[in-house]
């Protein structure tokens, strides 16, 4: 919801106090909480800073209520601040409580830390979203989140609480930062066990907002405070959700943070009672239910981080691996929007199946059924034979690749799951690096298609390989048009497809070429080195195991290729030239001769 202010300069002014307050808010909490070795400045000090910080944003409210043009508006879009500011200040009073004058103290602390950390998150949720709408590229905008997210989470990293042993190197933050906001995987560090619970909790949440991406989060908050998107607002959501049209974006909205939220407490109650089967891995009942909300979350965002050193080989013979984790890694990469098509399509069929029984004088007036967009038919049908072609490789390729005899690895489980989760989760039930030369090529093409358009996954996505080969069949076929499943593909399409999957071989040439130069003293063969900058492209995570020896330079180009794989190649360059104005003539055209 857009606010108008009758003076403006004040406004901007509030703006940059706001900014200002909001970073001495978290460099509190960073003195507080960060685990230092001496203490920077004494606690007490620390929370008076933090209730004049309060009163700051709280004398800001006022300013801007007396300053807005519609004060109605004003509350629409702020009215979470007055039953906010009533508990704050019941708990300050400390008198309904049978409390010590000790913990009355620890309870108004607490009371002030809440408020200010919901301050700090709904204005951070708003100015992601008004960026969005400022009229500039969206994309710049996106990037912009993500280097935020990056830079912030490598930061809470090297906090001395944040591991468990030596304090992260910046290289080390930013390589572990890096891959958790791109939901990639690779690691540097053992998840489990050199980093704390606070180290985790940290990873956790760049792993939901990086795969969701903090402009939705920022969206979401805003819905949930009950203020609608204004119309530039939902425009950037449109372009940033890949939307058909506008009037749904809050629907869309809506649909991802529910589904979001039901898919992964769905997986969390699932993965519950798995971890008994490997006895002495989780100690208690409340590092079960941590266990299964990272794994759950981790897997529905496609991220494969896992904490556990080995990730699931321990757990290859276990239900949970194949019946709980391999469906929240499809779901996680079948995209928002396919699955969106998919309930309202499905609640369409019930509809009208109950309009038809309850209902008979409706069967002759009834509308045409919903169909599923050509988008959901092509997502379902190329991802569905990614699978099962992936799987019947790795099996053929691991009986009979040069060896004679079956493997260890060759059992169909363990096929299916490497099908599934090489498209961009990460995981593994075997050892990669064991694995045959052919079969570790089959992963590295499995890496670089990845997942579907919308999600969380990355690669060139299935999408664009359908494309890609289609136009190929229509030129063996002299159609003039690329056709799937009845339907006409425009000639845009059919370009930017082929624009990103060549974006995507350049880039990944480019980075196995720059990591054979610099990792030449570690004396790794070229296939390693592929599959490792295969892995950081397609945003996967999977690893012959070469990731934690990488020299410095080598990290940063693995760091440099999961953002690139993150945000797409193609999104970087609409970014670098979205100034650039189309022009406005065309050159006579002459034959040539390809082929």
């Amino acid at each position: 919801m857009r606010i108008d202010y009758k003076n403006k300069r004040l406004e901007r002014i509030l703006i940059g106090v706001n900014a200002l307050t909001s970073a001495m808010v978290a460099a509190s909490f960073v003195i507080l909480f960060g685990g230092f070795k001496e203490p920077l400045l004494p606690e007490v000090i620390l929370y008076t800073i933090q209730v004049v910080l309060l009163c700051i944003f709280v004398v800001e409210k006022i300013i801007r209520f007396s300053n807005s043009v519609s004060k109605v508006d004003f509350w629409r879009a702020n009215w979470f601040e007055i039953p906010l500011m009533l508990g704050v200040a019941a708990i300050g009073a400390g008198r309904w409580f049978a409390l010590t004058k000790a913990e009355a103290v620890e309870v108004r602390h607490f009371a002030v830390g809440i408020y200010l950390v919901i301050q700090v998150v709904a204005k951070l949720c708003r100015t992601s979203v008004n960026l969005a709408a400022s009229g500039k590229s969206p994309t710049q905008t996106l990037i912009a989140s993500f280097l935020v997210l990056i830079i912030s989470g490598a930061g809470l990293l090297m906090l001395p609480r944040a591991s468990t042993g030596e304090n992260l190197s910046f290289v080390d933050a930013l390589f572990t930062a890096t891959s958790a906001t791109c939901v990639t995987g690779l690691i540097v560090k053992d998840t489990g066990r050199d980093f704390s619970l606070m180290g985790q909790v940290v990873i956790l949440t760049l792993i939901q907002l990086g795969g969701l991406g903090i402009v939705i989060f920022g969206a979401v908050f805003a819905l949930l405070l009950g203020q609608a998107l204004s119309l530039r607002e939902s425009a950037a959501m449109q372009d940033l959700l890949s939307a058909r049209t506008l009037s749904r974006i809050g629907n869309m909205i809506a649909f991802i943070f529910i589904g979001t939220v039901f898919i992964e407490a769905f997986g969390t109650v699932s993965l519950f009672g798995m971890w008994n089967d490997v006895p002495g891995q989780v100690a208690n009942v409340h590092q079960q239910w941590f266990y299964s909300i990272f794994h759950s979350v981790s897997a529905f965002c496609n991220a494969g981080f896992s904490l556990f050193s080995d990730s699931f080989v321990s757990y290859n013979r276990s239900w949970g691996v194949y019946v709980v984790v391999c469906p929240l890694i499809i779901l996680g990469g079948l995209g928002f929007g396919v699955l969106y098509d998919l309930v309202n399509t499905a609640a369409d069929r019930v509809k009208r199946f109950f309009k038809k029984l309850f209902y008979k004088r409706y069967r002759l007036s009834m509308e045409t059924p919903k169909r599923l967009r050509l988008q959901t038919k092509i997502v379902l049908s190329v991802s569905t034979c990614l699978i099962v072609l992936g799987m019947f490789a790795l099996l053929l390729f691991e009986r009979y690749a040069g060896r004679g005899n079956p493997t260890e690895h060759s059992n169909i489980l363990g096929a299916l799951f490497q099908s599934i989760t090489a498209r961009t989760a990460g995981f593994n039930t075997v050892d990669v690096s064991a694995m045959s030369a052919s079969s570790r090529f089959v992963l590295i093409l499995l890496m670089f298609i990845g997942g579907s358009p919308g999600s969380t996954a990355g690669g060139i996505k299935t999408v664009t390989l359908a494309v890609v080969l289609m136009t190929a069949v229509a030129a063996l076929r002299k159609r003039q048009e690329v056709e799937m499943f009845k339907r006409s593909v425009r000639i845009v399409v059919v370009g930017r497809a082929i624009t990103v999957t060549l974006l995507f071989v350049a880039v990944l040439f480019i980075a196995t070429l720059a990591l054979s130069i610099t990792e030449n003293s570690n004396g790794f063969i070229m296939s390693d080195i592929m599959f490792e900058a295969g892995s950081a492209l397609g945003t996967v995570g999977l690893t012959t195991g070469i990731t934690p020896s990488l020299t410095t330079a080598g990290k940063l180009i693995i760091i440099a290729t999961m953002l690139i794989g993150r945000l797409g190649p193609l999104t970087l360059l609409a970014a670098l030239t979205f100034n650039i104005k189309a022009a406005r003539y065309n050159y006579p055209d002459e034959a040539v001769i390809v082929g």
